[in-house]
């Protein structure tokens, strides 16, 4: 998507800006003092830095919040066609930091977000990681098989996208996706991803995420991860089922859980967006 193209209201329009990073053109969210402490904030799967709408101004006053949308999504494009897995995405968000001269304080990533959160704390010096309804868990059974083979056949076909935002990114149809996720966002932020999936180019970043999405490696390295991760988990969550938290958790030599109500965008839906409580984990 063409920044230019962004309706006037999208939120932090105003405060993002372009970065050139080898072959990926990042779009980024930077604000809150030049000179506070880090946050890097990473938004899931088919979302966009929007995601974090009412995350951000809890964190602003007194941090400095960096909000990249991910390759191939949202206003972020590359032409590394083969770095959409959970590792290379990583790697490419670590050079990015390095490319803005920081180093974050905490990375707190939603879905997908999560999973790539953990594995920068994995390969880089990220301190700290905060996880929302975190994606670390395979698909079960034959779905686990079937579903990155669909989307490595997708992802091959140039005509794919236009097809799948032509019949079915109606906003009627967008809701009532967002809507099964447990999660019930307001008018403007469904507007706001049918905005998105209209769009050929976000769908296919997409689905190259899927085909190239491998949690293996990373699930079978979390005892190794040694440092403070928060999960948080929506008990409603009908994408990504709390108990995935949990059992993450169990590996996690040093996670603190916590189950609250709510679903899958519940950082969408929380009047503050879950940074209180982030806060007091961070500062407590």
């Amino acid at each position: 998507m063409d920044p230019r193209a962004l309706p006037a209201n999208w939120p932090y329009r105003s405060a993002a800006a372009r970065h050139r990073v080898g072959p990926i053109d990042w779009w980024v969210i930077d604000t809150g003092p030049a000179d506070g402490p880090v946050l890097l904030l990473l938004h899931g799967l088919g979302a966009s830095g929007h995601s974090f709408r009412r995350m951000i101004p809890g964190f602003s006053a007194r941090y400095r919040v960096i909000v990249p949308d991910l390759p191939g999504h949202g206003c972020s494009r590359s032409t590394a066609r083969h770095r959409f897995g959970l590792k290379p995405m990583a790697e490419d968000l670590w050079k990015l930091c390095q490319h803005m001269g920081v180093m974050p304080d905490a990375v707190i990533g939603h879905s997908a977000g999560g999973a790539i959160a953990l594995q920068m704390a994995l390969d880089t010096p990220v301190p700290r990681v905060v996880g929302i309804n975190a994606a670390l868990d395979h698909f079960e059974g034959v779905a686990g098989v079937i579903f990155p083979m669909m989307a490595r056949g997708l992802a091959a076909l140039p005509f794919t996208a236009p097809l799948v935002t032509r019949f079915g990114a109606s906003r009627q149809r967008i809701g009532q996706l967002l809507d099964m996720t447990g999660s019930v966002i307001d008018a403007a932020g469904k507007a706001q991803y049918t905005a998105l999936i209209q769009n050929p180019e976000h769908v296919d970043g997409g689905l190259r995420m899927m085909a190239q999405w491998e949690l293996g490696p990373l699930i079978g390295a979390l005892p190794r991860i040694a440092k403070p991760v928060f999960l948080i988990a929506g008990n409603g969550d009908r994408a990504v089922p709390a108990h995935v938290s949990a059992d993450a958790a169990r590996f996690l030599p040093m996670a603190t859980l916590k189950r609250i109500d709510g679903g899958h965008l519940i950082h969408e839906v929380a009047p503050d967006g879950l940074s209180g409580m982030i806060l007091d984990w961070l500062e407590g």
